[in-house]
């Protein structure tokens, strides 16, 4: 079986005509049980061009990588297909979380090519391999909207088929796709016959998703921004935060697939959830805005969670990065610190309450 790929990133620029394209081809592998609702699980198509990273900030949000599945086949040495549409799962394109590299000390090397595949086993074309992904992705979305289980025979027998020697592969890059792009992740409950859940990630509670039928989970976007506000300082101008999601294909103004109206959910729908801090800079004039931590994220996740996240999707360790490493644990001391101050609260206020009875 071929081995698990380097892991891949995702680019979130939209491209909604070969969305309906692409998403008429998944429909075909959903099973018949599931095609009145497989439109609301389609995910964001893609030809997603490369860019280079903000210059405002450190971290490397995306490489250059073949941005058509004719350059993927070509890279390959194989032939491509014609007129293949882009996967629903934008895999030809890389980006990373907010991740300063830079920081890291332990780099690591190239990984094997998803198309590798060990003797006696067919190397299939990039193509084919971003078509089962996005099937599964969407797959996994509606069982995720559906807030049911899955199982690895179920997801041979719907989505990989005739394609399972190489479900490790495809497997691992539609987990990749699903953390980095939604926010979701896929757990393992049941290691005998591999079933899994699929809950959001880093302990957030709050998907973002509408009674509307085609709402996609956001909790990707959410933590993407969380991440970037805790490596640049715990606060960040506004100014970084659009050249940051710009560089994505996020633009204010400008309705996204996935995420809506990018502006009105970070700067209105987030801050009602209490998730970010939106705030003017003291004394700017014109006014300037920042972000912070709300305190519902304070509350649901941790910046340690966050730097684990950061350092599974560079494959290292959170210890590659010392800054925020050391600022991490001072949080967890903290944030134990309140916890034991809070019980030592509660037993004294209930001493004191047995004695006055």
């Amino acid at each position: 079986m071929p081995r698990a790929p380097k892991r891949r990133r995702y680019m979130l620029e939209e491209d909604l005509p070969s969305q309906r394209e692409a998403q008429g081809r998944v429909d075909a592998q959903i099973p018949e049980a599931e095609e009145e609702d497989s439109s609301s699980s389609s995910t964001c198509s893609s030809s997603f061009p490369s860019s280079s990273s903000s210059s405002s900030s450190l971290y490397p949000l995306v490489s250059s990588t073949p941005s058509t599945p004719e350059e993927v086949c070509g890279a390959a040495g194989t032939a491509s297909p014609p007129q293949s549409p882009p996967s629903a799962c934008p895999s030809t394109t890389s980006i990373a979380t907010a991740t300063p590299l830079s920081q890291s000390s332990n780099p690591k090397e190239e990984g094997p090519s998803t198309s590798e595949a060990l003797p006696h086993t067919k190397v299939l074309p990039r193509f084919v391999i971003d078509d089962k992904v996005a099937d599964l992705v969407r797959f996994l979305l509606l069982k995720y909207r559906r807030k049911e289980l899955t199982t690895k025979e179920e997801m041979l027998s719907s989505i990989i088929k005739e394609y399972q020697n190489h479900f490790a592969v495809i497997f691992s890059e539609a987990l990749e796709c699903m953390q980095l792009v939604y926010g979701i992740d896929v757990k393992e409950v049941d290691p005998t016959n591999h079933s899994y859940v699929l809950v959001t990630k880093l302990g957030l509670t709050y998907d973002g998703m509408m009674s509307n039928e085609h709402s996609m989970p956001k909790t990707g976007l959410l933590i993407f921004i969380l991440s970037i506000i805790f490596v640049e300082g715990n606060c960040v101008p506004e100014e970084k935060i659009w050249e940051a999601l710009n560089v994505m294909g996020l633009h204010a103004g400008r309705e996204h697939c996935i995420y809506g109206e990018p502006r009105e959910l970070i700067t209105k729908e987030w801050v009602q959830e209490q998730y970010l801090e939106y705030r003017q800079v003291l004394n700017s004039d014109p006014a300037c805005y920042e972000f912070l931590w709300g305190p519902r994220a304070h509350a649901e996740t941790s910046k340690m969670k966050v730097l684990e996240f950061l350092a599974q999707v560079n494959e290292t360790d959170p210890r590659s990065f010392p800054h925020w490493y050391e600022e991490a644990l001072r949080d967890e001391e903290q944030r134990n610190q309140a916890t034991i101050d809070t019980t030592d609260n509660t037993t004294a206020m209930a001493s004191a309450s047995s004695c006055a009875m």
